[in-house]
Protein backbone atom coordinates (compact mmCIF):
# COMPACT_ATOMS: atom_id res chain seq x y z
CA UNK A 1 0.00 0.00 0.00
CA UNK A 2 1.70 2.97 -1.48
CA UNK A 3 0.40 6.41 -1.64
CA UNK A 4 1.29 8.89 -4.36
CA UNK A 5 1.50 12.03 -4.94
CA UNK A 6 0.31 14.50 -7.87
CA UNK A 7 -1.43 11.43 -9.94
CA UNK A 8 -2.68 12.19 -13.39
CA UNK A 9 -6.40 10.80 -13.21
CA UNK A 10 -6.74 10.97 -16.81
CA UNK A 11 -6.01 6.59 -17.30
CA UNK A 12 -8.81 6.31 -14.40
CA UNK A 13 -11.94 8.25 -15.92
CA UNK A 14 -13.46 6.87 -19.34
CA UNK A 15 -14.06 10.35 -20.28
CA UNK A 16 -10.11 10.75 -20.57
CA UNK A 17 -10.52 14.12 -18.60
CA UNK A 18 -6.59 15.13 -17.97
CA UNK A 19 -7.27 16.48 -14.90
CA UNK A 20 -4.91 15.40 -11.24
CA UNK A 21 -5.03 13.95 -8.11
CA UNK A 22 -3.60 15.51 -5.16
CA UNK A 23 -2.39 11.92 -4.00
CA UNK A 24 -3.72 8.55 -4.85
CA UNK A 25 -3.54 5.00 -3.18
CA UNK A 26 -4.16 1.96 -4.89
CA UNK A 27 -6.82 -0.64 -2.29
CA UNK A 28 -6.30 -4.09 -2.84
CA UNK A 29 -8.11 -5.84 0.06
CA UNK A 30 -10.17 -4.81 3.17
CA UNK A 31 -7.49 -4.40 5.40
CA UNK A 32 -5.92 -2.47 3.01
CA UNK A 33 -8.90 0.29 2.83
CA UNK A 34 -9.45 -0.54 6.84
CA UNK A 35 -6.11 1.04 7.20
CA UNK A 36 -6.17 3.74 4.76
CA UNK A 37 -9.44 5.37 6.51
CA UNK A 38 -8.00 4.46 9.77
CA UNK A 39 -5.57 6.80 9.36
CA UNK A 40 -7.20 9.90 7.21
CA UNK A 41 -10.65 9.96 7.64
CA UNK A 42 -10.69 13.33 8.89
CA UNK A 43 -9.17 14.50 5.87
CA UNK A 44 -10.66 15.00 2.27
CA UNK A 45 -11.13 11.83 0.76
CA UNK A 46 -12.07 10.58 -3.26
CA UNK A 47 -13.90 6.99 -3.76
CA UNK A 48 -12.57 5.62 -7.31
CA UNK A 49 -14.13 3.21 -8.82
CA UNK A 50 -14.10 2.41 -12.77
CA UNK A 51 -13.96 6.12 -13.65
CA UNK A 52 -17.34 5.03 -15.90
CA UNK A 53 -20.19 7.24 -14.16
CA UNK A 54 -17.93 10.81 -13.77
CA UNK A 55 -17.46 13.84 -15.37
CA UNK A 56 -14.15 15.67 -13.67
CA UNK A 57 -14.68 19.35 -14.35
CA UNK A 58 -11.18 20.09 -11.83
CA UNK A 59 -8.40 18.96 -10.15
CA UNK A 60 -9.05 16.62 -6.81
CA UNK A 61 -7.60 18.14 -4.09
CA UNK A 62 -7.58 14.89 -2.10
CA UNK A 63 -6.70 11.66 -1.40
CA UNK A 64 -8.20 9.37 -4.31
CA UNK A 65 -8.75 5.43 -2.61
CA UNK A 66 -8.87 3.53 -6.06
CA UNK A 67 -11.07 0.48 -4.98
CA UNK A 68 -9.25 -2.81 -6.85
CA UNK A 69 -11.18 -5.61 -4.37
CA UNK A 70 -10.55 -8.69 -6.85
CA UNK A 71 -12.66 -11.95 -6.18
CA UNK A 72 -15.70 -13.93 -7.41
CA UNK A 73 -16.78 -16.85 -5.09
CA UNK A 74 -20.46 -18.77 -5.25
CA UNK A 75 -21.67 -18.28 -1.73
CA UNK A 76 -24.64 -20.80 -2.13
CA UNK A 77 -26.84 -22.52 -4.52
CA UNK A 78 -29.89 -24.62 -4.68
CA UNK A 79 -31.28 -26.62 -7.58
CA UNK A 80 -32.31 -23.61 -9.87
CA UNK A 81 -30.42 -20.90 -8.14
CA UNK A 82 -27.23 -19.21 -7.27
CA UNK A 83 -26.22 -16.33 -4.92
CA UNK A 84 -22.61 -15.34 -6.51
CA UNK A 85 -20.55 -12.81 -4.80
CA UNK A 86 -18.06 -10.63 -6.62
CA UNK A 87 -15.56 -8.00 -4.79
CA UNK A 88 -15.88 -4.34 -5.80
CA UNK A 89 -12.74 -4.03 -8.05
CA UNK A 90 -14.05 -6.62 -10.87
CA UNK A 91 -15.10 -5.30 -13.80
CA UNK A 92 -18.60 -5.41 -14.44
CA UNK A 93 -18.31 -6.98 -18.20
CA UNK A 94 -16.46 -8.96 -17.27
CA UNK A 95 -18.48 -10.32 -14.32
CA UNK A 96 -21.36 -10.71 -16.90
CA UNK A 97 -19.33 -12.98 -18.70
CA UNK A 98 -17.92 -14.94 -16.07
CA UNK A 99 -21.48 -15.95 -15.02
CA UNK A 100 -22.62 -16.48 -18.43
CA UNK A 101 -19.51 -19.03 -18.92
CA UNK A 102 -21.12 -20.90 -15.57
CA UNK A 103 -24.55 -20.49 -17.62
CA UNK A 104 -25.94 -18.43 -14.66
CA UNK A 105 -28.40 -16.21 -16.08
CA UNK A 106 -30.33 -12.84 -15.23
CA UNK A 107 -27.93 -10.01 -16.21
CA UNK A 108 -27.02 -11.25 -19.50
CA UNK A 109 -28.87 -7.93 -20.76
CA UNK A 110 -26.20 -6.42 -18.56
CA UNK A 111 -23.73 -7.16 -20.98
CA UNK A 112 -21.03 -4.14 -22.03
CA UNK A 113 -21.69 -1.77 -19.26
CA UNK A 114 -19.02 0.22 -18.36
CA UNK A 115 -17.49 0.47 -14.83
CA UNK A 116 -16.85 -1.87 -11.91
CA UNK A 117 -19.09 -4.05 -9.59
CA UNK A 118 -19.13 -1.41 -6.73
CA UNK A 119 -20.66 1.24 -8.27
CA UNK A 120 -23.38 -1.10 -9.81
CA UNK A 121 -25.66 -0.72 -6.93
CA UNK A 122 -24.82 2.87 -6.22
CA UNK A 123 -26.53 3.69 -9.86
CA UNK A 124 -28.83 0.78 -9.99
CA UNK A 125 -27.21 -0.18 -13.17
CA UNK A 126 -29.95 -1.12 -15.88
CA UNK A 127 -30.04 -1.54 -19.57
CA UNK A 128 -32.98 -3.27 -22.15
CA UNK A 129 -35.80 -3.72 -19.35
CA UNK A 130 -32.89 -5.22 -16.78
CA UNK A 131 -32.27 -3.62 -13.80
CA UNK A 132 -29.46 -4.50 -10.87
CA UNK A 133 -32.21 -4.50 -8.48
CA UNK A 134 -34.00 -7.21 -9.95
CA UNK A 135 -31.08 -9.99 -9.39
CA UNK A 136 -29.51 -8.11 -5.93
CA UNK A 137 -29.60 -9.56 -2.88
CA UNK A 138 -27.23 -7.81 -0.61
CA UNK A 139 -24.04 -5.92 -0.69
CA UNK A 140 -21.25 -4.99 2.45
CA UNK A 141 -19.89 -1.63 2.39
CA UNK A 142 -17.40 -0.13 4.94
CA UNK A 143 -18.35 2.59 6.89
CA UNK A 144 -15.65 5.56 6.36
CA UNK A 145 -16.01 6.86 9.63
CA UNK A 146 -15.48 3.91 12.27
CA UNK A 147 -14.12 1.33 9.23
CA UNK A 148 -16.72 -1.20 10.58
CA UNK A 149 -18.33 -3.47 7.50
CA UNK A 150 -22.31 -3.42 7.18
CA UNK A 151 -24.70 -5.13 5.51
CA UNK A 152 -27.17 -3.96 3.22
CA UNK A 153 -30.40 -5.60 1.95
CA UNK A 154 -32.30 -4.88 -1.41
CA UNK A 155 -34.92 -3.29 1.07
CA UNK A 156 -32.16 -1.62 2.95
CA UNK A 157 -31.08 0.18 -0.44
CA UNK A 158 -34.12 2.33 -1.54
CA UNK A 159 -33.78 1.18 -5.51
CA UNK A 160 -35.00 3.17 -7.56
CA UNK A 161 -34.72 4.65 -11.65
CA UNK A 162 -30.53 5.40 -11.37
CA UNK A 163 -31.23 5.95 -7.66
CA UNK A 164 -30.33 4.19 -4.55
CA UNK A 165 -29.61 5.21 -0.93
CA UNK A 166 -25.67 5.40 -1.52
CA UNK A 167 -26.78 8.38 -3.38
CA UNK A 168 -29.19 9.97 -1.07
CA UNK A 169 -29.15 9.25 2.79
CA UNK A 170 -25.70 7.92 3.06
CA UNK A 171 -23.97 9.57 0.09
CA UNK A 172 -20.39 9.63 0.93
CA UNK A 173 -20.53 7.49 4.18
CA UNK A 174 -19.30 4.43 2.86
CA UNK A 175 -17.53 2.42 0.47
CA UNK A 176 -19.24 -0.79 -0.83
CA UNK A 177 -16.67 -3.65 -0.79
CA UNK A 178 -18.87 -6.33 -2.47
CA UNK A 179 -22.25 -7.59 -3.86
CA UNK A 180 -23.82 -10.51 -3.67
CA UNK A 181 -26.91 -11.51 -6.53
CA UNK A 182 -28.91 -14.22 -6.92
CA UNK A 183 -28.98 -15.56 -10.34
CA UNK A 184 -30.53 -18.64 -11.98
CA UNK A 185 -28.82 -22.21 -12.91
CA UNK A 186 -31.93 -23.69 -15.33
CA UNK A 187 -35.08 -22.48 -16.64
CA UNK A 188 -33.79 -18.75 -17.63
CA UNK A 189 -36.16 -15.93 -17.99
CA UNK A 190 -35.54 -14.53 -20.89
CA UNK A 191 -35.81 -10.28 -21.33
CA UNK A 192 -36.13 -9.58 -25.13
CA UNK A 193 -39.06 -6.79 -25.42
CA UNK A 194 -37.24 -4.41 -25.09
CA UNK A 195 -35.04 -2.07 -27.99
CA UNK A 196 -34.76 -4.12 -30.46
CA UNK A 197 -33.10 -7.09 -29.00
CA UNK A 198 -36.07 -9.53 -30.69
CA UNK A 199 -35.28 -8.15 -34.17
CA UNK A 200 -31.07 -8.73 -33.50
CA UNK A 201 -32.20 -12.54 -32.66
CA UNK A 202 -34.26 -12.52 -36.06
CA UNK A 203 -31.61 -10.41 -37.97
CA UNK A 204 -29.20 -14.26 -36.95
CA UNK A 205 -31.62 -16.34 -37.68
CA UNK A 206 -31.97 -17.25 -33.71
CA UNK A 207 -35.04 -19.20 -32.60
CA UNK A 208 -34.73 -20.10 -29.19
CA UNK A 209 -32.14 -17.91 -27.86
CA UNK A 210 -29.88 -18.54 -24.74
CA UNK A 211 -28.78 -16.40 -22.41
CA UNK A 212 -25.45 -16.05 -24.20
CA UNK A 213 -27.43 -15.15 -27.17
CA UNK A 214 -29.16 -12.59 -25.28
CA UNK A 215 -25.94 -11.15 -24.42
CA UNK A 216 -24.21 -11.24 -27.65
CA UNK A 217 -27.55 -9.20 -29.47
CA UNK A 218 -27.03 -6.64 -26.41
CA UNK A 219 -23.45 -6.08 -27.39
CA UNK A 220 -23.46 -6.41 -30.95
CA UNK A 221 -26.58 -3.64 -30.14
CA UNK A 222 -24.19 -1.28 -27.70
CA UNK A 223 -21.23 -1.68 -30.18
CA UNK A 224 -23.06 -0.23 -33.22
CA UNK A 225 -24.09 2.95 -31.20
CA UNK A 226 -21.78 3.38 -28.51
CA UNK A 227 -18.06 4.88 -28.70
CA UNK A 228 -15.41 2.57 -26.88
CA UNK A 229 -14.30 5.01 -24.37
CA UNK A 230 -10.47 3.50 -25.19
CA UNK A 231 -10.68 4.92 -28.63
CA UNK A 232 -13.00 8.57 -28.22
CA UNK A 233 -13.59 9.15 -23.92
CA UNK A 234 -17.26 9.13 -23.12
CA UNK A 235 -19.20 8.20 -20.20
CA UNK A 236 -22.09 5.88 -21.57
CA UNK A 237 -25.34 7.29 -21.36
CA UNK A 238 -25.22 11.57 -19.94
CA UNK A 239 -28.94 11.91 -19.47
CA UNK A 240 -31.67 9.73 -17.64
CA UNK A 241 -34.90 9.04 -19.30
CA UNK A 242 -37.12 11.55 -18.36
CA UNK A 243 -40.73 9.93 -16.50
CA UNK A 244 -43.03 12.20 -17.15
CA UNK A 245 -47.18 11.98 -15.87
CA UNK A 246 -50.21 10.75 -18.30
CA UNK A 247 -51.40 14.30 -18.64
CA UNK A 248 -47.92 15.65 -19.78
CA UNK A 249 -47.52 13.03 -22.15
CA UNK A 250 -51.10 13.99 -23.76
CA UNK A 251 -49.77 17.17 -24.42
CA UNK A 252 -46.45 16.58 -25.38
CA UNK A 253 -47.86 14.04 -28.02
CA UNK A 254 -50.36 16.54 -29.45
CA UNK A 255 -47.43 18.62 -30.49
CA UNK A 256 -45.38 15.82 -31.06
CA UNK A 257 -47.11 13.17 -32.77
CA UNK A 258 -43.73 10.81 -33.48
CA UNK A 259 -42.28 10.94 -29.79
CA UNK A 260 -41.73 7.34 -28.87
CA UNK A 261 -42.88 6.17 -24.95
CA UNK A 262 -42.83 3.51 -22.60
CA UNK A 263 -45.72 2.97 -20.08
CA UNK A 264 -44.10 2.84 -16.38
CA UNK A 265 -47.98 2.27 -14.98
CA UNK A 266 -51.17 4.11 -15.63
CA UNK A 267 -50.01 7.40 -14.48
CA UNK A 268 -46.10 7.29 -15.77
CA UNK A 269 -44.86 7.71 -18.75
CA UNK A 270 -41.10 7.01 -19.64
CA UNK A 271 -39.56 9.30 -22.80
CA UNK A 272 -36.18 8.30 -24.29
CA UNK A 273 -34.06 11.10 -23.71
CA UNK A 274 -32.38 10.33 -26.70
CA UNK A 275 -35.05 10.94 -29.01
CA UNK A 276 -35.45 14.63 -27.77
CA UNK A 277 -31.54 15.79 -27.93
CA UNK A 278 -32.06 14.40 -31.70
CA UNK A 279 -35.01 16.28 -32.27
CA UNK A 280 -33.25 19.42 -30.30
CA UNK A 281 -30.73 19.25 -33.35
CA UNK A 282 -27.24 17.69 -31.13
CA UNK A 283 -27.19 14.74 -32.34
CA UNK A 284 -23.86 14.59 -34.32
CA UNK A 285 -22.74 18.36 -33.49
CA UNK A 286 -19.00 18.37 -32.23
CA UNK A 287 -17.79 21.68 -30.69
CA UNK A 288 -13.82 22.02 -30.77
CA UNK A 289 -13.06 18.70 -29.43
CA UNK A 290 -16.41 17.74 -27.71
CA UNK A 291 -19.72 17.13 -29.27
CA UNK A 292 -22.67 14.34 -28.98
CA UNK A 293 -21.99 10.95 -30.36
CA UNK A 294 -23.22 10.97 -34.16
CA UNK A 295 -24.54 7.83 -33.41
CA UNK A 296 -26.42 7.91 -29.81
CA UNK A 297 -27.45 11.53 -28.84
CA UNK A 298 -27.59 10.41 -25.42
CA UNK A 299 -23.93 10.16 -25.36
CA UNK A 300 -21.68 13.01 -24.72
CA UNK A 301 -18.16 12.56 -25.80
CA UNK A 302 -14.29 13.64 -25.79
CA UNK A 303 -12.67 13.65 -28.60
CA UNK A 304 -9.22 13.84 -27.38
CA UNK A 305 -8.28 17.28 -25.30
CA UNK A 306 -11.44 18.83 -24.35
CA UNK A 307 -12.15 19.92 -20.27
CA UNK A 308 -14.75 18.77 -18.30
CA UNK A 309 -16.14 21.93 -17.75
CA UNK A 310 -16.54 22.37 -21.76
CA UNK A 311 -18.45 19.20 -21.33
CA UNK A 312 -20.27 19.90 -18.50
CA UNK A 313 -21.46 23.47 -20.62
CA UNK A 314 -22.81 20.66 -23.41
CA UNK A 315 -24.83 18.94 -20.92
CA UNK A 316 -26.05 22.02 -19.39
CA UNK A 317 -27.24 23.74 -22.81
CA UNK A 318 -29.13 20.59 -24.04
CA UNK A 319 -30.90 20.59 -20.74
CA UNK A 320 -32.39 24.10 -21.23
CA UNK A 321 -32.72 23.36 -24.72
CA UNK A 322 -35.30 20.13 -24.19
CA UNK A 323 -37.00 21.83 -21.57
CA UNK A 324 -37.54 25.20 -23.67
CA UNK A 325 -38.83 22.93 -27.09
CA UNK A 326 -40.98 20.04 -24.82
CA UNK A 327 -41.11 21.90 -21.22
CA UNK A 328 -39.41 18.54 -20.34
CA UNK A 329 -36.59 18.73 -17.53
CA UNK A 330 -33.69 15.47 -18.22
CA UNK A 331 -31.49 14.98 -15.56
CA UNK A 332 -27.91 14.24 -15.65
CA UNK A 333 -27.18 10.59 -14.88
CA UNK A 334 -23.32 10.77 -14.64
CA UNK A 335 -21.76 12.76 -11.67
CA UNK A 336 -20.30 15.97 -11.73
CA UNK A 337 -16.92 15.99 -9.98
Amino acid sequence: MTIINNVSLKPFNTFGIATNAQSYCDIGSIDELSTVLKTYHSKPLFILGGGSNMLLTKDIEALVLHINLKGIEVVSETENTVIVKAMAGENWHNFVLWCLKHNYGGIENLSLIPGNIGTAPIQNIGAYGVELKDVFVSCEALKIEDQSLQKFSKSDCNFGYRESIFKQDVKGQYIITSVNIELSKANHKLHMDYGVIRSELEVNAIKEPTIQDISNAVISIRQSKLPDPKVIGNSGSFFKNPIISAKEFVELERNFPNVPSYKISDEAIKIPAGWLIEQAGFKGKRFKDYGVHNKQALVLVNYGNATGNEILNLAQLIQSTINRLFNINIEMEVNII
